[in-house]
């Protein structure tokens, strides 16, 4: 059962900017990831599926209703991280819990004391005194304290230090357990390769891919470098197999005589016998990474620079 869906979501706001045909879903029990650097359309899509703004086309649905016509009734079941933390002035943390608690007509104070220890929040401050990372941790706390079944999170641990980005993530691991459906939308590496089941890559408002995380883990296609003896021997490889059926040559090194190779799983033993006819410097195995595969969406950018690690 799809408990998040966004189906051809469109919001143009010129010059390239918003989100077109932007289209998934989120079943139940499941942690989706949406990755890409700032600006790519994250937070946009992420305000529509909230029902802070209505679509030019397309719609956005939780639990099968759409969202800009319920709003009301949506933001009481769903716990939501926004992207960027703007507080309220004038309350102390406790205020605007205890604010956040009424509007979400729920108050388990059990839950909301095992949030505050867990993520180490003292929140009798005010809050246009807290730092961001006291900010981030309020609003991980509020969205959380009423135990909804649907999160929809915006960089979340934007703001928190290391080690609290680690209590997050396991945090969320925890949540998924218990079955919550999550929406982590993101550009760290890291927190959704430990978390998500789904992933779908967003690039200036597209969706460029979208997979099973598993499936990238245990992809059939393996990636080898291989080193040759001399350059005899490196161009005699590369005659043999430019066009062979058994590998792929995806890139060349002639200074350094090695290449490295792309071939299925029900070909490798056909590749190292071929290899043994060859003297060889080295055959390595290439594991490739979330963010290697992120990578060959974003690598001709130039302003990508440092907003993904």
């Amino acid at each position: 059962m799809s408990v998040i869906e966004v189906q051809r979501l469109t919001k143009d706001y010129g010059s390239g900017r918003g989100v077109f045909d932007v289209s998934f879903s989120v079943e139940e029990g499941e942690v989706f990831g949406f990755l890409g650097p700032n600006g790519a359309g994250k937070s946009t899509t992420i305000r529509h599926l909230m029902g802070f703004s209505k679509p030019q086309s397309g719609n956005t649905r939780i639990f099968g209703k759409d969202t800009f016509e319920n709003y009301c009734d949506i933001l009481g079941k769903v716990g939501y991280i926004p992207g960027e933390i703007a507080l309220p002035t004038g309350l102390t943390g406790w205020e605007f819990i205890r604010m956040m608690q009424n509007l979400q007509k729920c108050r388990n104070d059990e839950r909301l004391e095992y949030l505050l220890n867990l993520f180490e929040l003292n929140p009798e401050g005010e809050t246009k005194r807290m730092s961001l990372g006291v900010k981030r941790k309020l609003a991980v706390v509020t969205a959380f304290m009423n135990d909804p079944q649907v999160l929809i999170l915006d960089e979340p641990t934007s703001g928190l230090d290391p080690v609290m980005q680690e209590v997050f993530v396991e945090f969320i691991e925890q949540e998924k357990e218990r079955g919550k459906t999550i929406l982590l939308s993101s550009h760290i590496f890291g927190e959704v390769d430990a978390t998500c089941d789904k992933i779908a890559i967003i690039k200036d408002g597209k969706i460029v891919s979208d997979f099973v995380a598993n499936d990238l883990k245990h992809a059939s296609e393996k990636k080898y470098k291989i080193g040759f003896a001399d350059s005899s021997v490196y161009e005699k490889f590369l005659r043999t197999f430019e066009h062979a059926q058994i590998l792929d040559i995806i890139e060349k090194n002639p200074s350094n005589y090695a290449v490295t190779i792309a071939t299925d799983d029900k070909y490798i033993s056909e590749v190292i016998n071929s290899l043994s006819k060859y003297p060889l410097k080295d055959f390595t195995h290439i594991k490739e990474t979330l963010e290697d595969y992120f990578m060959q969406y974003y690598k001709e950018d130039k302003d990508y620079g440092g907003a993904l690690h």
